[in-house]
């Protein structure tokens, strides 16, 4: 399927796709996703064992975990705006998502070095400093390699790809816990040579198509207008109801730590078992990942992000309801949690690429993840503080009521009625 996407030209994204369902995507974005393939190994491994590893091993309360929980899915979103604006004035996307890349894997090895809860918190808020630089260019990459048609397939390729890595980094960090007892530092130690293969993988593989990209308008220097400033991007009623619209929905999106650590306490499930539980949520969305994003190109993509919600909601009942420890339970909560990723992670990004000038298209992703990153982090805090000060059911269950009410409310006033394949 994905043969001729080795050639050099494939790589530059400039061969155009034969025509069928399984027609090959261009070489960027199959060579992003490699990149992020590897790197999700890397950031899974230590992903995985983090929150036994704080909660646990370092002693980290519910509160203190969902104020790093929040950091590590949004504290960083200011720097998704400067990756996105570096990205679009320099236009080389490629070199800022590299050192966005790099960042993230000289922080793997810094995590050897940290013992306190707090120093690991620093060091994962310079590792999101990363995330945050190279998410946008990367995206705006694989946005501007295809036709506005086919956003919701190509990020879905590249999702599936992602997912790959988060299906693998677990099971690495279950290996490597299975056979060195408390091997945490073993852990850290291989996700930091994973990362750094990642690097080499992006320098070596990923190609800038120079001048225009091919499915933009051509934009000289001479007569490219200047850049406008964050709030006239947020003019465009498109984009800025999306914005809104992830942003409603992220306040109430629960992370999927906290749903791992509350699974885990209703299995009773052993600490080595533990990486385990992301593993099925990956397997999920590696296999919905492209079928999903096809669908949202056919079906429209606001269904599909709005019924991923609807899903996540469901999970969270399920851990409410009193369901026998079990099968049942477990596949209940899991897949479901890896078709809400599927049906809204590059979903969403597919929905805002169409509505953007390509020549502004990182900037204006980087708006909008930085809108639902903000929003994610804000949950995380809410969250962690009600498990604090009521215990986990009763949270649980107010993020539960709160996403209800935030789908309500988006379905019946609207988001993403603006993008084409709504």
């Amino acid at each position: 399927m994905y043969l001729s996407t080795t050639r050099a030209s494939d790589l530059a994204g400039d061969t155009p796709a034969p025509k069928g369902p399984l027609r090959a995507v261009p070489g960027t974005v199959f060579a992003l996703g490699l990149v992020s393939l590897v790197t999700d190994v890397s950031a899974e491994m230590v992903t995985a064992v983090l929150p036994l590893y704080l909660m646990a091993g370092l002693g980290m309360s519910p509160l203190a975990f969902g104020a790093l929980d929040g950091l590590h899915q949004g504290a960083t979103a200011v720097l998704r705006l400067a990756g996105g604006r570096i990205a679009d004035r320099t236009r080389r996307r490629k070199l800022v998502a590299g050192a966005g890349y790099a960042l993230s894997a000289v922080c793997k090895a810094a995590l050897l070095a940290a013992t306190t809860p707090w120093t690991v918190a620093a060091v994962l808020a310079v590792d999101r400093t990363g995330k945050g630089l190279r998410t946008a260019p990367r995206d705006a990459l694989i946005s501007l390699s295809v036709p506005p048609g086919e956003q919701g397939r190509a990020f879905g390729v590249h999702r599936a790809l992602d997912t790959a890595g988060a299906l693998l980094g677990p099971l690495a960090a279950f290996g490597i816990l299975w056979v060195a007892v408390d091997g945490y530092e073993a852990v850290f130690t291989v996700s930091c040579c994973v990362a750094v293969l990642g690097v080499v993988l992006l320098a070596l593989f990923v190609r800038e198509a120079p001048g225009s990209p091919p499915f933009a308008a051509p934009v000289t220097d001479r007569a490219r207008p200047p850049l406008p400033p964050v709030r006239t991007l947020l003019r465009l009623p498109g984009l800025r109801r999306l914005a809104l619209t992830a942003a409603v929905l992220g306040l109430f999106t629960v992370g999927d730590a906290f749903l791992y650590l509350l699974l885990q306490r209703r299995l009773d499930l052993s600490a080595a078992y533990f990486p385990l539980l992301p593993v099925a949520t990956a397997a999920v969305f590696l296999l919905a990942a492209l079928p999903v994003g096809r669908l949202a190109d056919r079906l429209g993509r606001r269904r599909i992000f709005l019924g991923g919600h609807v899903l996540l909601l469901g999970a969270c009942l399920l851990l409410l309801a009193p369901v026998p420890a079990g099968p049942l339970l477990v596949a209940g909560v899991l897949a479901p949690l890896g078709l809400f990723y599927a049906a809204t992670d590059g979903v969403l990004m597919a929905a805002a690429g169409p509505l953007l000038p390509a020549e502004l298209r990182a900037t204006g992703l980087a708006v909008l993840q930085s809108a639902q990153a903000l929003a994610r982090f804000a949950g995380s805090l809410l969250f962690g503080a009600a498990w604090t000060l009521w215990g986990p059911g009763p949270a649980l269950g107010l993020a539960a009521a709160g996403l209800l009410l935030s789908l309500t409310a988006v379905s019946v006033f609207g988001g993403i009625r603006a993008d084409p394949a709504s």
